[in-house]
């Protein structure tokens, strides 16, 4: 595996072939992508909406009308259709959730290094909360880094993918009851292979020099 070689060869697809579909095997993968991300304090912050029949995809596609509707042949011609949402807070709820997870998944030997934990991680979202007042943009930013490993991912598995956030996101929240869940919807990304007559496909990627964009120290 060469990450060069296949950072090159994904792109923004912009057109897909309806009658490709991505196998249950890959799809496996692709989930243990979604939940395998790593998120700041393990705070996994994120729900994902998934659609690979027609009835999904065209629920999906409400957020795809009148403006956005440049946007509907993505989702519907797609093989699967993911709707990545945020938590809207990170309560103490939530915290002892994660916290009784990890210790069931074998973290923690002693008591003190759960204790340990779960002080770090709220003094992380209360600094947040009440000092940089910006708790739902930073768990909002952990979804984008899962969002970033499933784009690498799938072109891994010779997937194409398009990140969309050119969608009405109320309609998505309204559409799967997501604020009453504690969620808000942040984008969707469409899954599939590439249609022959995608310009996109064959133009060359474009990406400002590595010497104006890294200085690395002696």
């Amino acid at each position: 595996m060469n990450l060069i070689d296949i950072s090159n060869k994904r792109y923004s697809a912009k057109e897909f072939d309806a009658s490709k579909k991505i196998s249950e095997e890959h799809f496996e993968q692709i989930k243990g992508v979604l939940r395998l991300s790593p998120s700041s304090t393990n705070m996994q912050p994120w729900h994902f909406i998934i659609a690979n029949t027609s009835e999904g995809k065209e629920r999906v596609s409400k957020a795809t009308e009148g403006f956005f509707s440049f946007n509907k042949p993505k989702v519907m011609d797609a093989s699967h259709v993911i709707v990545f949402c945020a938590r809207t807070d990170a309560d103490e709820t939530y915290m002892r959730h994660l916290l009784e997870q990890e210790d069931k998944d074998g973290r923690y030997a002693k008591q003190e290094f759960k204790d340990q934990m779960h002080a770090g991680r709220k003094v992380f979202a209360d600094l947040h909360r009440y000092d940089f007042k910006d708790l739902q943009h930073w768990l909002e930013k952990q979804v984008y880094l899962n969002m970033g490993s499933l784009l690498l991912g799938v072109a891994a598995l010779g997937i194409d993918a398009v990140p969309m956030e050119g969608v009405d996101l109320k309609a998505l929240d309204t559409e799967f009851g997501l604020r009453k869940k504690g969620f808000t919807a942040l984008a969707v990304v469409s899954l599939g292979y590439r249609k022959a007559t995608d310009f996109n496909a064959a133009l060359p990627k474009s990406r400002l020099p590595e010497a104006e964009i890294m200085t690395q120290l002696a």
